[in-house]
């Protein structure tokens, strides 16, 4: 089998999460970078990486890295690269993204416009023809500039591994898929323990965490661009690893995983996204106001997403509704709270100082992941039962 050097960006912030699932899943990291993770993998690597990874956006094959301050660099150093292992004579290539930091070379359009003439340059004289009819399988390549060296890539993936294929439907501000799975990793949340969203939109968090309860991989119900790469991956690597992924199913699991909501819409949204996604009969989903949040178990969870008052009517009515969140999760008896959100008087609002606080980049938007930690449930006497 070929070995790969892959590339898996993911959010600001979440880099540490990515590189334990990627050692979970038995490969070795080569470089942890801001926004993505680097590791040696073989095309089972590559298929399992974009089946089971859970916090990453997508794998990219690297191609190649090179310095570049000037465009005439950036040409020969594109040109020098070995497309012709990858792309066949009638493959469909273009440069889909271009993303620069600190380098001198930083217009995304002049970027994938030179490299692409330098792809060109190189694969006529491979294939010794004058013109491509671009009507085979989609190679789009991917390229990041960071302090003028470049680092180009393959996109194995096609559409962000975030969709998962289950969220038909969303909410006004919605979490992503992938981020939602990586910020419940950052927790000590496992199965056992009870999970409540209160804000839970179209129902993301509670979604992600049942398909984590019944260990069913994230991407086992979507397709992937390298599908269509049979000179690179064969087709009977796909299939087994979607049968190793079918083969981690357990749906005889009873989580207490809850989602609540306001909106009567969003209830039903969300039972019908996590019906897409095959667990609803793993989550309770109800219409409730944060003011009625409650629950008679210890040791839960709260994990959410609550609105950020970016609208301005709605900022006025922010302290108010976190001053409820701090009421309501003070009389959660030994629960811990962890919340992304992008609203500055946070903490001040809900009456408490966070235990631990992480910036996280949700797209553009600078928010902060919240941790509000609540005690251990006490050890289980393994004798008692003896």
């Amino acid at each position: 089998m070929r070995r790969f050097e892959l590339i898996a960006p993911c959010h600001f912030g979440m880099e540490s999460v990515l590189k334990r699932e990627i050692m979970d899943i038995g490969y070795d990291i080569t470089e942890v970078a801001d926004g993505r993770v680097t590791f040696f993998g073989d095309e089972e690597a590559l298929c399992r990486a974009n089946v089971f990874l859970r916090s990453a956006e997508r794998i990219l094959i690297k191609i190649g890295s090179f310095h570049a301050e000037t465009f005439e660099e950036l040409f020969q150093g594109t040109g020098q690269l070995p497309w012709e292992d990858y792309i066949p004579a009638n493959g469909k290539f273009w440069v889909a993204k271009a993303a620069s930091v600190k380098s001198k070379l930083f217009s995304p359009s002049d970027i994938q416009s030179v490299m692409k003439k330098a792809m060109v340059e190189r694969l006529k004289a491979v294939y010794k023809v004058n013109w491509f009819e671009e009507d085979g399988a989609s190679f789009p390549i991917r390229v990041f500039l960071m302090k003028d060296e470049v680092t180009v890539g393959l996109d194995s993936t096609g559409e962000s591994l975030h969709k998962r294929g289950y969220r038909k439907l969303t909410a006004k501000a919605p979490i992503a898929e992938n981020l939602a799975a990586s910020l419940i990793m950052l927790t000590p949340w496992n199965k056992d323990r009870i999970l409540v969203d209160p804000f839970c939109g179209s129902g993301t968090f509670p979604i992600e965490a049942a398909l984590m309860a019944a260990g069913i991989a994230p991407g086992m119900n979507r397709s992937f661009t390298a599908q269509t790469w049979p000179h690179i991956i064969g087709g009977q690597t796909w299939k087994d690893t979607i049968e190793e992924a079918k083969e981690g199913v357990d749906l005889t699991v009873r989580p207490d995983i809850q989602g609540y909501d306001i909106d009567d819409h969003m209830v039903s949204i969300a039972r019908e996204n996590a019906k897409l996604a095959g667990v609803e009969k793993l989550i309770h989903f109800q219409r409730r106001g944060v003011e009625e949040l409650s629950h008679p178990k210890k040791y839960g969870f709260l994990i959410t997403n609550p609105p950020y008052g970016e609208r301005l009517q709605e900022k006025q009515e922010m302290p108010a509704l976190y001053r409820t969140i701090g009421e309501r999760f003070r009389a959660l008896d030994s629960w811990s709270l962890y919340m992304i959100t992008a609203y500055e008087n946070a903490e001040q609002d809900i009456g408490r100082k966070a235990d631990k606080n992480r910036k996280i980049y949700n797209g553009m938007m600078k928010t902060y992941f919240y941790q509000f930690l609540g005690p251990k449930p006490p050890k289980q006497d393994k004798t008692r039962n003896l």
